[in-house]
């Protein structure tokens, strides 16, 4: 079983629209397998997505986050930290389809929440506290709290998806060690490109490791411990033809984005996952490890917004917020769906 977590730590590169298509997809593709998105990110914004988009999915949201025992990640890490165990994840997560019928009945939910924010300072202690002799490291337990989590579903039945924060806080680490792989949206442009830098920096350290706060990072006491990092299996080019035309978006993605990924390849090719033939140029690396999102157009955007994914949409008009005739035609459809189709057949189960 692979789990996968969306992350950048750039904001804006559409890390919870592509969870929602992406897992949404690739439970239609593969209907003998349960698929689980893990929303860790506190605006939800994946969550509500997927319970029916707009306003719709908001209401479905605050309704699991407002039991007396949240069906969101707060109630699940708050069980996990207070009973010291691996809570049963269907007393959590929903089957989404029994909100959003738009939706295969094989993909469930455990939803993001607001109040993980809030959570946060609590969650920081608990890993933080003294370690004793004899018990648990308090800083690995807390941190590997998605990874038994994974590790209690049966491998053959399931595959999972983490939705992130670009903020490197405490919840984006623990989506970090629950995964196997990153899959790395990116934009057609350069802060992108020190994004990804700032990624491997965030993820394994610098070399040589800053004198005073090092090892104080994540990357070293992840490292201490011998935490698995994933691996990046995945870039995802987003929202290229939002800004520019699709041949220059994606000569812009290269020259911004594309150099440093390599350059890290080259130097670090453990830290990508493997393919059955090493790429020995950029091109072929290019090739192995970009996936493209550029023709992901309003179609994308609509479908997000209703809580449906695009295989299952019409040629139609669509309100949108304050727009209440937004056209979607077919070949904004099909193009859309192919897109999605070129990432979703490159993940693995």
């Amino acid at each position: 079983m692979e789990s996968y977590s969306i992350w950048n730590n750039k904001g804006g590169t559409g890390k919870s629209t592509i969870t929602f298509h992406i897992a949404s997809r690739f439970a239609e593709t593969h209907p003998d397998r349960n698929v689980l998105v893990v929303d860790l990110c506190p605006q939800a914004n994946s969550s509500m997505l997927l319970l029916g988009g707009g306003v719709a999915g908001e209401t479905e949201l605050l309704k699991l986050c407002s039991l007396a025992t949240p069906k969101s990640v707060v109630g699940y890490i708050s069980d996990a930290i207070l009973n010291r165990a691996t809570p049963q994840i269907h007393n959590y997560s929903v089957q989404v389809s029994s909100i959003n019928g738009n939706i295969s009945k094989n993909l469930f939910l455990l939803c993001g929440d607001g109040n993980l924010e809030l959570m946060a300072p609590a969650i920081n202690d608990e890993a933080n506290r003294t370690p004793f002799p004899g018990l648990a490291d308090p800083w690995e337990w807390v941190h590997l709290i998605f990874k038994r989590m994974a590790d209690a579903l049966d491998g053959q039945k399931w595959t999972v998806f983490f939705d992130t924060n670009p903020s490197f806080s405490i919840y984006t680490e623990l989506a970090i060690c629950g995964s196997s792989r990153i899959l790395v949206p990116v934009n057609a442009d350069d802060s992108s490109r020190v994004a990804v830098k700032a990624l491997f920096a965030l993820l394994y350290g610098t070399v040589p490791p800053h004198p005073f706060f090092g090892n104080y990072t994540f990357a070293a006491k992840a490292d201490n411990r011998k935490i698995t990092i994933p691996q990046v299996h995945l870039a995802i080019g987003n929202r290229f033809t939002q800004f520019k035309g699709a041949a220059a978006a994606f000569q812009a993605f290269s020259d911004a984005t594309a150099d440093q990924l390599w350059a890290e390849f080259q130097s670090n090719p453990h830290r990508f996952t493997a393919r059955a033939v090493i790429p020995g140029n950029r091109d072929l690396f290019l090739k192995d490890y970009v996936g493209e999102l550029r023709d992901f157009n309003t179609a994308g955007v609509v479908a997000a917004h209703h809580g449906t994914p695009m295989s299952r949409m019409r040629q139609d008009y669509y309100p949108v917020h304050s727009d209440p005739d937004v056209k979607v035609n077919k070949s904004q459809l099909k193009a859309g769906l192919d897109a999605v189709d070129s990432v979703v057949d490159r993940i693995d189960p």
